[in-house]
């Protein structure tokens, strides 16, 4: 058994490395924008005044950073060749991100705004998956340059981990003679909704409540005629771009349907795998991050005549954290090479437990990783002068989003105890 990164991965990695400090550092600290990454971040960030959303020079910032990165090559490289990528596997991804995390903040990646010089584009495959030529052809460009924003509008505020009982509804309804949908409901926690050109807006179209068929997927133009963002949701990590959405009277021409009519909800299955292994794989690197500076800091300090890292009260809790985060690197990248070997479709039925295990205890040891850390550093820890704060509260929404971790578990126990994946067979053999 080889355990080792293939060279490939470890040669991108030092490209990577010697880009960023070559063209991504420059622009971090240029005209001072090393405000958005020092104590000043949330504020730089944050237009208070105007609904709490990210204020237009940061934003800017991000999409130089992302310019700069797709003209040398790298903003793609997960995406298949047709597109401009290098068909960048799940391994690779998985490790760029942890290597990324591990670093600290800074303007080469920055998971707040799901930042990155390499970039994800789930929706980008979504469309490659299930959408028409013309659609291809019209939406996944923009999606490089930023001309494109297509935002996803599942969760309901009353329906959240929930889809199939979502209270969103599109009825056939003809327009001064062209036959299209009418929809009606509300949406929440649609993230990007105040940059988006078009949201990927789901709405039962047949079917009743607890059905997963029955649920479709409409491309609704921003803005719509009906379609009202009510109020931006203040998180605990700000800015926000997560509004709460109302669509009363919404119409769209036929065209506007996004993948097979009643089967949407495989649109929302097609990147979750690959999204929440490369989550968990930022998370740990936070994690390391928060871990490796403790380490430093408790060298470093010496009160009472004496470093810190000489006593045991510091030691155990990081030997603890250390010792789970080598774990799970092992599992995380066993994972995704795994994933690499076994078709989409499949990776529900094969890995879909082994992703879960990742995701939610990669988030839950960020969150570990980042209080300890503030406890070792003391009050400069709980300052916003370290980045430990930040990292905390950043990291506590993934125990929620993309699947929260009690999702996740459940997930690990279908598999676990044989009510789904491979183990169900066994145990039907067995008469349990």
């Amino acid at each position: 058994m080889d355990f080792g990164l293939p060279k490939d991965i470890s040669d991108y990695l030092v490209e990577l490395d010697a880009f960023v400090e070559r063209e991504i550092k420059p622009i971090e600290n240029r005209d001072d924008n090393i405000r958005f990454f020092d104590h000043r971040r949330e504020w730089a960030r944050t237009d208070f005044d105007n609904g709490g959303l990210p204020r237009k020079e940061w934003e800017a910032l991000l999409r130089e950073a992302k310019n700069v990165a797709d003209k040398a090559g790298h903003l793609r490289f997960a995406l298949p060749k047709a597109y401009g990528g290098k068909d960048g596997s799940n391994l690779a991804m998985a490790t760029i991100r942890e290597h990324f995390a591990s670093q600290g903040l800074g303007l080469h990646n920055d998971l707040q705004n799901e930042h990155s010089i390499v970039g994800n584009f789930p929706v980008v495959i979504m469309l490659d998956t299930y959408g028409r030529e013309d659609q291809k052809k019209a939406l996944i460009p923009g999606q490089f340059t930023g001309e494109t924003r297509i935002c996803f509008g599942l969760t309901e505020g009353a329906h959240g981990s929930d889809a199939t009982h979502m209270g969103t509804r599109a009825v056939p309804e003809s327009r001064g003679g062209k036959a299209g949908w009418r929809i009606d409901g509300e949406k929440m926690w649609i993230t990007g909704m105040h940059h988006a050109t078009h949201c990927a807006l789901f709405a039962r179209t047949s079917g009743k409540d607890g059905d997963a068929k029955g649920i479709s997927c409409f491309l609704v133009p921003v803005p719509s005629e009906g379609l009202v963002i009510e109020e931006y949701m203040w998180t605990f990590n700000m800015p926000t771009d997560h509004p709460r959405l109302s669509l009363t009277n919404v119409w769209v021409p036929e065209d506007a349907l996004f993948g097979d009519l009643d089967h949407g909800l495989a649109l929302a299955q097609c990147f979750v795998h690959e999204n929440r292994i490369r989550q968990a794989a930022s998370s740990l690197g936070a994690a390391v991050f928060c871990i490796e500076e403790s380490i430093k800091y408790a060298r470093e300090r010496k009160p009472f005549g004496k470093a810190l890292a000489t006593n045991q009260a510091i030691q155990f809790p990081l030997v603890e954290l250390a010792t789970q985060a080598e774990m799970l690197r092992l599992l995380i990248r066993k994972t995704a090479w795994e994933m690499d070997r076994t078709e989409r479709a499949g990776l529900e039925h094969k890995l879909s437990d082994k992703v879960s295990m990742c995701n939610y205890w990669a988030n839950r040891l960020c969150g570990q990783a980042a209080d300890r850390a503030i406890q070792v550093h003391g009050g400069i820890g709980y300052s916003r002068h370290k980045p430990f704060e930040h990292i905390y509260r950043h990291h506590r929404r993934y125990r929620i989003t993309e699947g929260s971790e009690e999702i996740q578990m459940r997930k690990v126990a279908g598999y676990l105890f044989g009510f789904m994946g491979p183990r169900k067979k066994m145990f039907a053999e067995m008469g349990l």
